[in-house]
């Protein structure tokens, strides 16, 4: 699309419009509807789709690591269009629970675009934006030894998440938090696996 979404209620509109065409919903899809040159929401929807039920069936949360870490590469190394491999660009998801996960983020998204918008953007332009991949593929590799202790892969997807939506609305002084989160969500995933859950 020419156009790239502009908040998070931009993001979770094009998803639904996806979901309501087809009986399932490709990740590959879902990267079209978002616009295959934006970073943030790239790097917003695999969080907020692990945090949402889906995020709960096995083996969801590390494919959407394995899609992270492939999208923050590629913004690491400045390439303009974005690609994944076909094997997970083919991975879908029934429209119905994907609907399901749009309406429950729904009030969440509302609260973020009323909040978040535009303050220092200068933290989110320039080398700032592949700081923020960098960070992001780390907090991804993290996922999937997470994924098996009850809901701790949330806590470094919740930081990704902050990332793509600092870039998504251009919010600096988000940018300053998704990095103190994602200092918080690497120590507690540490404490985590030292501790054996």
């Amino acid at each position: 699309m020419a156009d790239e979404p502009k908040s998070v209620g931009d993001v979770l509109d094009r998803l639904a419009g996806r979901g309501g065409r087809e009986a399932e919903v490709t990740v590959g899809e879902m990267l079209t509807s978002l616009g295959s040159r934006s970073y943030g929401p790239l790097l917003l929807v695999p969080p907020l789709i692990e945090l949402s039920p889906i995020g709960g069936i096995p083996g969801v949360p590390t494919a959407l690591a394995a899609i992270i870490v492939l999208v923050a590469a590629q913004i690491v190394v400045g390439r303009q269009q974005f690609w994944l491999p076909e094997f997970l660009a083919k991975r879908s998801v029934s429209a119905d629970r994907l609907e399901k996960a749009v309406g429950k983020l729904r009030p969440l998204a509302g609260w973020l675009d009323r909040w978040f918008y535009g303050r220092l953007p200068f933290l989110t332009e320039g080398p700032m934006i592949r700081l923020s991949a960098v960070a992001c593929i780390l907090l991804a590799l993290t996922v999937p030894p997470l994924e098996l202790l009850p809901f701790a892969s949330s806590a470094p997807m919740a930081a990704i998440a902050m990332f793509g939506l600092a870039l998504l609305v251009h919010d600096g002084a988000l940018m300053i938090a998704a990095w103190l989160l994602a200092g918080m969500a690497v120590a507690f995933g540490f404490g985590l696996l030292v501790s054996g859950g």
